[in-house]
C-alpha cells in the first residue's frame, strides 16, 4: 500500500514569470491513480506559521505570507510568490510532515510534491520558498517523535538550504549524493556531500551509494529518515547531468527503503527535482519511485503501534 499525501493547491496557477512547470504535480498523481497499485491519498493542512518560523527568517516568513516577497528574493526562487503560491507551499510543507506521521504509522508514506532543499534562512532560492525536509526534521525532534533524523539527499542537486539550516546540529545529519558541477555553483557543507562526476550511471552510483549509506545509517544512528527523492539524476532529465537508468532510480531508491525499514526506521520521502519538455514523462518516473518504495517497504512489518505520535 502506498500512503501518499496530496493537495489541491499543490497545483498552483503557473505565475505570470518564470519557467517553473506546476503541472507535473497533477500528472504524478494520474499516473498513480492508473497504476492499478493500491493507493490512500490523505490531505495535509497547512503548515503552522510558528513552524516555518522555527526555521526560517520570521521577516521573511512574514513576506511570503504576505505575498510581497522582494523582487531580489522572488528572482532567486525563480517565480513571484502570489497569494497561490504562499497557500501552496504551506500545504507542500504539511504535506511532508503528514508523510512523517504516516511513515511512523506504516513505515513509509510520500509526499507527492515539495522535497524544496535549497530554500534559505531568509529567503528561498531554486524554486523552493520554505524548506519542508528541515522544517519536518525540526518539528520531529521538538515533539520528540525522533531524537535523531537522518535526511538523505539523492537529488542531482546538492541540498544547500537544508545543509545551511541545520549546519552544526548534532541531531540532524544530512547526506547529500550529487552531480558536483550542477547547480548551484556554491556549495554549503553538508554533513557528508558526495559530489559526482557529469555522466555517472547506475552501476556506478549504486557502488557509491552502498559504500556510503549503511555507514552513515549505522554510525548516526537515527530514528527516522527523510529522503528526497529527486529523479533528476535520471539520464534524460532537462537539468541534469547524471545517467541513471528507469531501472537504476528504482534500485536506488528500493536500496533506500531497504536498508532504512531493515533497521526499523520510518522513511517519508519528498518528490524533489525532475525536469523535462514532456511532463507526462517525469512526473510518470516520480509515481513509479514512489510504487517502487511502497512495494519495497510492504516486506517489512510495520513500526510499533507506540512510534506514532
Amino acid at each position: 500500500m502506498l500512503h501518499v499525501v496530496h493537495h489541491a493547491d499543490y497545483m498552483a496557477p503557473r505565475p505570470e514569470r518564470g519557467s517553473f512547470r506546476f503541472d507535473k504535480y497533477y500528472l504524478v498523481m494520474e499516473e498513480l491513480r492508473a497504476s492499478g497499485a493500491p493507493i490512500t491519498e490523505h490531505a495535509p493542512q497547512p503548515c503552522p506559521r510558528e513552524w516555518l518560523e522555527a526555521v526560517h527568517c520570521p521577516d521573511y516568513v512574514d513576506e511570503v505570507f504576505r505575498a510581497k516577497v522582494p523582487r531580489e528574493k522572488e528572482r532567486r526562487i525563480g517565480f513571484p510568490v502570489t497569494p497561490a503560491i504562499r497557500d501552496r507551499v504551506r500545504h507542500t510543507n504539511g504535506g511532508t510532515w503528514l508523510a512523517a506521521q504516516l511513515a511512523l504509522q506504516h513505515g513509509y508514506a510520500a509526499n507527492s510534491a515539495a522535497g524544496s532543499h535549497h530554500a534559505l534562512h531568509d529567503t528561498g532560492a531554486g524554486y523552493c520558498v520554505f524548506n519542508d525536509l528541515a522544517v519536518t526534521a525540526n518539528r520531529l525532534i521538538a515533539e520528540a517523535q525522533a531524537a535523531r533524523v537522518l535526511i538523505v539527499d539523492l537529488d542531482v542537486h546538492q541540498g544547500d538550504g537544508t545543509a545551511s539550516l541545520t549546519a552544526g546540529r548534532e541531531d540532524i545529519f544530512t547526506l547529500s549524493l550529487h552531480a558536483e558541477k550542477n547547480f548551484p555553483v556554491r556549495k554549503a557543507r553538508s554533513s557528508l556531500d558526495i559530489g559526482l562526476p557529469d555522466g555517472i550511471a547506475d552501476d556506478a552510483y549504486m557502488a557509491v551509494l552502498r559504500q556510503h549509506l549503511p555507514r552513515v545509517m549505522d554510525d548516526f544512528a537515527p530514528d527516522f529518515v527523510l529522503y528526497q527523492a529527486g529523479v533528476d539524476p535520471h539520464g534524460d532529465d532537462k537539468l541534469g547531468r547524471l545517467a541513471l537508468s528507469d531501472a537504476g532510480l528504482e534500485a536506488r531508491d528500493r536500496f533506500v527503503i531497504g536498508e532504512a525499514r531493515g533497521r526499523g526506521l520510518p522513511v517519508a520521502s519528498a518528490l524533489g527535482g525532475g525536469y523535462g519538455d514532456d511532463a507526462r514523462k517525469v512526473a510518470a518516473r516520480h509515481a513509479a519511485s514512489m510504487l517502487a518504495m511502497a512495494a519495497q517497504n510492504s516486506a517489512f512489518p510495520p513500526p510499533p503501534a507506540t512510534s506514532g505520535g
